[in-house]
């Protein structure tokens, strides 16, 4: 990737879109619902007109947080103003550690990311992503956190190793209501 791109560098905080309410199924099992799955395709189709397609998706290995993912995935490829062209596809990796992680673990694995990467959507679950986003830019921060599938675009002002609280200043928000 180009210099210029680095310098473009975006941050894409996502909580998990709407999921079932189900007593009987354990949490990391919880299926999105039919809402959740409309989020979902429009929280894709928010970042296709916005051009902040992902090069790399850290995402949660629970299933409402993959079925956000393939959600997210299909809204990119829809036509405007559905969506737009998905571009290359990007590297996708299921983390386990996101289930349940704190802002200082998912700060890490951030930092984890290939230095030529442009664009990074992490979704995750709250607390934590909403405490991500809040130890990112303190001052922009929702101070609700983040609801199901919000969306916050953080620029970086450090390469993502060097990323560090207070370095990511939040440029762009969306709630995806389908």
């Amino acid at each position: 990737m180009t210099d210029s791109r680095n310098q473009q560098r975006a941050l894409v905080l996502l909580r998990h879109a709407k999921a079932e309410q189900y007593r009987d199924v354990p949490d990391g099992e919880r299926p999105l619902t039919a809402r959740g799955h409309a989020d979902a395709a429009a929280a894709g189709a928010w970042l296709a007109r916005h051009a902040l397609l992902p090069d790399v998706v850290l995402c949660s290995t629970a299933k409402r947080t993959r079925q956000t993912w393939h959600g997210v995935g299909l809204g990119m490829t829809g036509s405007p103003p559905e969506g737009g062209p998905a571009g290359p596809a990007p590297m996708v990796r299921y983390e386990a550690a996101v289930y349940e992680a704190q802002p200082d673990d998912l700060l890490e694995l951030v930092r984890s990311v290939a230095p030529d990467t442009g664009t990074v959507l992490l979704i995750g679950h709250n607390p934590g992503i909403s405490l991500l986003s809040g130890l990112l830019d303190p001052q922009r921060a929702d101070p609700d956190g983040l609801r199901t599938a919000d969306l916050v675009v953080h620029r970086p002002t450090t390469r993502w190793a060097a990323l560090a609280p207070a370095a990511a200043p939040i440029t762009a928000r969306h709630t995806a209501r389908s």
